[in-house]
């Protein structure tokens, strides 16, 4: 059970691979990508992958879908995870999808103001693509990743924000990164900090989450609730092939109660949003790992 849990945070592929992929993607039509790994890649992946069972288990256990339909979601579900990296390639090569924003104007009054606010993500839909699209023009936007992401992924990351003021702190093992976030939000900037994967610290808080208990990192709820800061959930869900939908949808708790109350309040918030989110978007979950308790 332990080792389906560990994720490396790392884009598969080799530099090399990953360039190549790039490259193609200038002169290529994505969809064509989309259906060779639909019928290639992902039935490799699913012989050979624990993801396989474990989102067998999600569409069961947590949607009650019946057998069959949970098999055919499990398949579409990885298709549609092989879609997003292709489309998130796909941006670094000059693509464009259209993008519709609801609630952008939470975003933006938050944006107007000096102080800093709090964004949350999950590894739910397409993230990325909220980073070339919700850009404050009088804020430092900081987005946390991982680290030790492939070169490639990261020179193309920073070409791709090399033009605005958006800016990566990487996760470090010796939580360094935690001083950066405090930096950045005493200077009125944005931090956006994924809140369903715990990294670090092992620190979580166990909330009631689609039917079943499950584990969240304390960290994000935490960091907010210090200087009881405005929160945003935002989620960028793919509604068609060339079509994504970002929701912007704030996040309140009581910033005059007990700081405990306050993280408790403010993760539930987050918990209902996610779970609205996959009711809408059920086969976009992508924790390929025993998420639940």
């Amino acid at each position: 059970m332990a080792e389906e849990q560990k994720w490396t945070g790392k884009t598969y592929g080799g530099s090399k691979l990953l360039g190549s992929l790039i490259f193609a993607l200038r002169f290529m039509d994505v969809r064509l990508l989309y259906l060779a790994a639909a019928i290639f890649v992902v039935p490799v992946c699913l012989c050979l992958n624990a993801s396989r069972g474990i989102a067998y288990r999600y569409f069961r256990e947590r949607f009650n879908y019946s057998p069959l339909k949970a098999a055919w979601k499990t398949y579409i579900n990885h298709c549609l995870f092989g879609q997003v990296v292709i489309d998130r390639f796909a941006m670094y090569a000059g693509k464009k999808f259209k993008i519709e924003i609801e609630g952008y104007d939470h975003f933006l009054h938050l944006a107007a103001q000096k102080e800093g606010f709090v964004q949350l993500s999950s590894h739910i839909g397409n993230y990325e693509l909220a980073g070339y699209n919700l850009v404050a023009e009088t804020k430092v936007f900081n987005a946390l990743v991982f680290a030790d992401e492939k070169e490639t992924v990261m020179e193309n990351r920073n070409k791709m924000f090399s033009n605005t003021n958006i800016r990566m702190i990487g996760i470090k093992p010796d939580m360094s990164h935690l001083f950066e976030i405090d930096s950045a939000l005493v200077n009125g900037e944005i931090v956006s900090i994924p809140a369903d994967r715990i990294f670090g610290s092992q620190k979580c808080i166990e909330k009631m989450f689609l039917g079943g208990y499950a584990k969240f990192p304390l960290g994000p709820f935490s960091v907010a609730t210090m200087r009881s800061l405005d929160v945003l959930a935002v989620n960028v869900m793919k509604t068609s092939l060339k079509c994504y939908k970002i929701y912007v949808t704030p996040l309140k708790y009581d910033k005059q109660a007990k700081r405990s109350e306050q993280i408790n309040m403010l993760s539930s918030a987050y918990v209902t949003e996610l779970e609205r989110m996959l009711n809408l978007y059920p086969t976009q979950w992508y924790n390929y790992f025993e998420f639940w308790s």
